[in-house]
């Protein structure tokens, strides 16, 4: 067998044309004897002579013209269709009427019927003796080759093209269908039963499937990604067959679908208008450390501080690719404008670190991003989010002040504002370790911004819900009524630098960030957006669903940006300035030591519990979100 399948592949196309082309001679003797075999004429025989033999050869060199003529051994057996079929017809017709001419021009007359018989023997010893070979060379390879059972999803005209197609093939079977449309369940099509998918998991087992093919391209995207979900949850390989539109470029990508949309579509906000030269007094021509650099909001402050010309940029970051990927992103920039970039792997909690690189660097303004801010994980990380947001906060400060640093400036968070989570607490505990400095420290000007969630953050729901639309949905949502603030992230660093060339020292600058929007109806927006249709009671036939998850730990439905009532306006109309209660020097020396003693143990309740004594609300906020989720 091998042989045999070694020579085969190595015919050449003109041996397999002229294979073909002695099939086809080789038929017209044995279709002309057949004919005369079977066709009486008043009961006598035609007799075979000479003169006949002759006549069959000039018959089969005829017939090898006409064949070459049409191009019929040049049509490979696997791609034998029914435009084929009607090459092999004409061929068959024309054919038979040269065996009439032949036989009138001979004298040896026959009925017009034996013509006829004659042409339909041929076109059926022709056809016939090509399946037959095809069929014979698909059994070879199937014994050879090691061969792919695939089920087909969909027995629409796709599906059927494609069972088609591969029932040729050299590796794959096609060994069944499956189709949602009951009409089609129980009948055969392509030679394939059509089955029901509620029995996939049987027809996978008894039939030995290897693949699953989705030949549906005419459905919806997020249908046809839940179909394959759904099938992949089972351990099986699932493979999409393209649309035609899709094959030659007309249908948009899905990825295209998924480019985030403009934020002031659904925001409701005006248009941010920014000048590249607003907010760069304080940091032009300066050496600028921003930590946490790698982040979202911290590689952000990093791009536009270099538009504001520094002399120097130190990027400060935890994260090792992350430090990597900003770096590189930033170099171009960096060269335009003349900077020189710095990059530092550490953590800000390592005080000798932090020391050495503001005194290597001569750093004059330090802002301060790096922060553990995902509020499942530091809740279920108390420890590490305490230790990185407050210890951090005060270990930076700290050696900010001695190395002479003209201007710190926090990144807060309005979560901060009567926290109901670890987050939100360390955050505030983070604003009193500033707020104390900045009363303490005359040459150094300390201030904190604090705004709510920025679009396309680590984190934030706008690409949540993007990743979500790509595997076709559920949009997932804590709660129905859950409200955020929201801003976008360019907005939000340009008025953070803006609002630092404002400080003189312990303000707490609060961003406007408009009305608070409904994460549900946010929700609806960006799946509109993508181009879908929200599927919920009024349209059940819609592409994705929104579905109530119930809020997370340590979350409330609604946040606040301010602690007291009162706050005055700035030289920006986007920007306030709130002057809050704040501890003593005292109390924020001993929370910081309760704080280091519950670290060195690794005691958790010790950490927490300098967090509810210290932070304002905390543990009534807490309790209240409590009951609301309950």
């Amino acid at each position: 067998m091998d042989r045999i399948k070694k020579h085969l592949i190595s015919l050449s196309p003109y041996q397999k044309r002229i294979v073909l082309l002695g099939v086809d001679l080789a038929l017209v003797p044995l279709a002309y004897l057949f004919t005369l075999a079977v066709q009486y004429e008043s009961g006598r025989t035609f007799a075979i002579g000479s003169q006949s033999l002759l006549l069959i050869a000039l018959l089969v060199i005829l017939t090898g013209a006409i064949s070459t003529f049409l191009r019929i051994p040049r049509i490979r057996l696997k791609d034998f269709d029914l435009s084929c079929m009607g090459r092999l017809s004409l061929l068959s017709l024309l054919v038979a009427l040269c065996s009439a001419a032949l036989h009138q021009i001979s004298g040896l007359s026959v009925s017009i019927g034996t013509y006829v018989v004659f042409g339909i023997v041929y076109l059926v010893f022709s056809a016939s003796t090509r399946v037959i070979m095809l069929e014979t060379l698909k059994a070879i390879y199937r014994r050879m080759n090691a061969r792919c059972r695939v089920l087909i999803y969909g027995a629409g005209h796709t599906g059927r093209q494609l069972a088609r197609a591969l029932s040729v093939h050299e590796t794959i079977d096609p060994v069944a269908f499956v189709d949602d449309n009951t009409a089609l369940q129980g009948l055969t099509m392509s030679g394939l039963p059509v089955l029901a998918p509620i029995n996939i998991a049987n027809i996978v087992r008894l039939k030995s499937v290897d693949r699953i093919l989705l030949a549906m391209p005419s459905l919806a995207h997020p249908k046809r990604t839940q179909i394959a979900w759904r099938l992949e949850q089972m351990g099986l390989e699932v493979q999409a067959l393209p649309s035609f539109s899709q094959l030659i470029g007309e249908e948009e990508n899905i990825v295209d679908k998924l480019v985030p949309v403009p934020p002031s579509r659904f925001l409701g906000r005006k248009p941010f208008d920014r000048s590249l030269n607003a907010g760069c007094t304080h940091v032009a021509g300066r050496n600028v450390m921003v930590t946490g650099g790698g982040g979202s909001i911290g590689s952000e402050l990093c791009r536009q501080v270099l538009w504001c010309k520094p002399a120097k940029l130190v990027i400060f970051e935890i994260s090792e690719y992350a430090l990597y990927e900003v770096e590189k992103n930033l170099r171009p920039l960096a060269e335009k404008v003349g900077t020189q970039i710095i990059s530092v792997l550490g953590s800000v909690t390592e005080p000798r670190l932090v020391r050495r690189v503001l005194q290597e660097h001569d750093i004059k303004v330090v802002m301060h991003a790096a922060a553990y801010k995902h509020v499942p994980i530091v809740e279920d990380n108390p420890l590490v989010g305490l230790a990185n947001n407050v210890l951090g906060t005060w270990t930076m400060a700290r050696e900010a002040r001695e190395a002479g640093v003209e201007r710190f400036i926090l990144i807060s968070s309005d979560k901060a504002v009567r926290p109901t989570n670890v987050m939100g607490a360390s955050k505030r505990l983070a604003e009193l370790v500033v707020q104390d400095l900045a009363a303490r420290s005359p040459d150094t000007v300390f201030a904190m911004v604090r705004f709510g969630n920025v679009l396309g953050s680590s984190g934030s729901v706008v690409p949540l819900f993007q990743e979500q639309i790509a595997r076709g949905g559920p949009v997932t949502v804590t709660h129905r009524d859950v409200t955020r603030f929201f801003m976008t992230i360019e907005e939000a660093v340009s008025l953070v630098l803006m609002a630092g060339s404002f400080a003189k020292g312990g303000e707490v600058f609060v961003l406007d960030m408009g009305k608070s929007r409904r994460i549900w109806d946010m929700a609806q927006s960006v799946i509109q957006q993508a181009g879908y249709t929200v599927r919920d009671e009024n349209n059940p036939e819609g592409d994705i669903e929104i579905r109530e998850v119930g809020l997370r730990p340590g979350e409330k439905l609604h946040e606040e940006l301010l602690i007291g009532e009162g706050h005055v306006t700035t030289a920006h109309e986007k920007i306030f300035a709130a002057h809050e209660a704040h501890l003593s020097e005292i109390e924020v020396a001993s929370a910081i030591r309760a704080l280091r003693e519950a670290m060195a143990t690794g005691n958790e309740m010790a950490a927490l519990a300098v967090a509810q004594r210290w932070v304002e609300g905390y543990e009534e906020s807490r309790s209240a979100a409590a009951s609301d989720s309950a």
